[in-house]
């Protein structure tokens, strides 16, 4: 475990099973690392629920914030303009008392609330959530999978620069290979969105050493052996992830290094967001805020930034108007 202390807010009420899954997860991380420092974002008996459980020691390591109102999982991603745990939660960030924010809640609004409080990145239009598959080759970055279902062949173009210098700065992966998603590895392969982004992806330059390695398909990301990340659009990229766990499922559960993850890095933001996934488990949970930690020990956000910034000088495939949140 990397040494530093590390603060992360987390949305006590985001989540199928919330509050339950996610004070247990919590209580896991909490115990897990012991310089870690939670910011519970929630009602304060929630919050009671889980320093209770804590030894004096660890209790020092936790702070609370009062909220009651949730946006919920069928709400439309503007809910999140309200006060909310995920609002909160960001403004946290924002302000400087937390370095990280951890939400199982509605995808949508976490993002929605995420762009709004904490802005994109320089060059960036449309954030992206990058989950990574242990692959049988090693860690494979998977991207988009549910920040933007239908995004533009510039986007997806945008998202591969994010994903190279994600897997380089989380993931210490020289020289990422990037590939684009599709049907088949031939040139022409795909549909539109697929046939517009390859030759874009062909001339993108990609930071840290990243290589465009053309068109790959869906048993890539499983076996990690062309390609180290990932891109499609946010519906694809959900769908396989989800895909992915029923797989684990069918063959009684995850290995034990790890299954399919229940939690995202949002890429493209000016903070450190982890997004779980909405039916996440406690230990889903607890993985989430280690997510978060490790980003943040990493300076994973100013490092993908700057690794953007030097690349910043050349031409730019993303010209498009697409807007990417749709409030």
């Amino acid at each position: 475990m990397e040494p530093g202390t590390a603060r992360i807010a987390v949305d006590l009420l985001g989540g199928d099973d919330a509050p339950a899954v996610v004070v247990d997860g919590a209580l896991r991380a909490m115990r897990a690392d012991p310089d870690l420092h939670l910011l519970l974002v929630g009602p304060t008996e929630v919050a009671d629920e889980l320093i209770a459980a804590l030894d004096p020691a660890q209790r020092a390591r936790i702070t609370v914030r009062p909220v009651r109102d949730v946006v919920g999982m069928a709400d439309h991603p503007s809910a999140a303009r309200a006060e909310s745990t995920v609002r909160a939660a960001v403004i946290a960030v924002r302000d400087g008392t937390a370095d990280a924010l951890v939400s199982a809640g509605a995808t949508g609004a976490t993002v929605t609330a995420a762009v709004l409080g904490l802005g994109r990145s320089p060059e960036i239009r449309q954030p992206a959530l990058a989950a990574t598959l242990p692959a049988v080759a090693g860690p494979v970055v998977l991207l988009d999978v549910g920040g933007s279902l239908e995004p533009r062949p510039a986007t997806l173009a945008r998202h591969a620069v994010l994903g190279a210098a994600y897997a380089a700065v989380a993931h210490s992966i020289a020289a990422p290979r990037v590939g684009l998603l599709s049907v088949g590895t031939e040139a022409g392969k795909g549909d539109r969105v697929r046939r517009a982004t390859d030759p874009l992806l062909a001339v993108e330059p990609l930071p840290g050493g990243a290589r465009y390695v053309g068109l790959v398909e869906g048993y890539d990301v499983a076996l990690g052996a062309r390609a180290d990340v990932v891109v499609t659009d946010g519906f694809t990229g959900n769908v396989l992830l989800k895909a992915i766990e029923g797989a684990y499922a069918m063959a009684g559960g995850p290995s034990a290094e790890g299954g399919a993850p229940r939690a995202a890095a949002l890429l493209g933001v000016a903070g450190t967001v982890v997004v779980c996934h909405g039916a996440a488990r406690a230990r889903d949970v607890a993985s989430g805020i280690a997510l978060a930690a490790h980003l943040w020990r990493r300076r994973a956000t100013d490092l993908v930034s700057a690794l953007l910034a030097s690349d910043a000088a050349t031409d730019r495939t993303d010209s498009s108007t697409d807007t990417e949140v749709r409030t």
